[in-house]
């Protein structure tokens, strides 16, 4: 995987920030020890969301070592923060989990004197997590996205019939439906 060199500078930026925060003593996990001063920076994230690049690049440009562990669903996130000292500096969550997150005391407020790029995040989507974080007091958003639904009509309608209703969840959700594709698959990305 290539990042255009522009981009990687983009979220080595973003990086340097995150480790300044840290560095400063910003552990975005309660009771979790910032590791920056160390020169290392523990991420738990998606996977497939940093390109390794990105990784090397910041570690070149500033010295400081990321442990980049990554998970496939927030359940697996859920269960590490509630068993907690989980040694991360940084997890990104899915905001949906923020309001039984945050009461439970899993995150450290932001200070946004010490995120200097915090300037740079987009105002209407930092409306959006207030919805899940009141004030945006725990989280900044990072990334914001949407997921699709992609499909073969022709193959589609193969299985199904030439009137086969393509603008419906139902070819999910319709257990007979279903029942057609079982020996080609269905497969539903996890985007709680």
């Amino acid at each position: 995987m290539s990042v255009r060199r522009g981009r990687l500078s983009e979220l080595t930026s973003v990086l340097k920030s995150i480790a300044t925060g840290a560095a400063l003593g910003l552990a975005l996990l309660a009771g979790t020890p910032a590791q920056a001063q160390d020169k290392e920076l523990r991420i738990f994230n998606w996977s497939d969301y940093v390109n390794p690049e990105v990784l090397d690049a910041f570690k070149k440009e500033t010295g400081i070592t990321v442990v980049y562990d990554t998970f496939d669903q927030m359940e697996t996130v859920e269960t590490k923060l509630l068993a907690g000292k989980t040694g991360y500096d940084l997890v990104v969550v899915t905001a949906s989990f923020l309001p039984r997150h945050i009461p439970l005391g899993l995150y450290t407020p932001v200070d946004a004197a010490k995120v200097p790029n915090l300037k740079n995040a987009w105002p209407e989507i930092q409306q959006r997590l207030a919805k899940y974080d009141p004030g945006n007091k725990y989280a900044v958003n990072y990334m914001w996205g949407t997921t699709g639904i992609g499909y073969n009509v022709a193959k589609i309608k193969e299985r199904l019939g030439p009137d086969a209703v393509i603008d419906s969840l139902s070819i999910l959700f319709d257990a007979e439906k279903l029942k057609k594709f079982s020996n080609c698959g269905v497969h539903v990305l996890d985007a709680v």
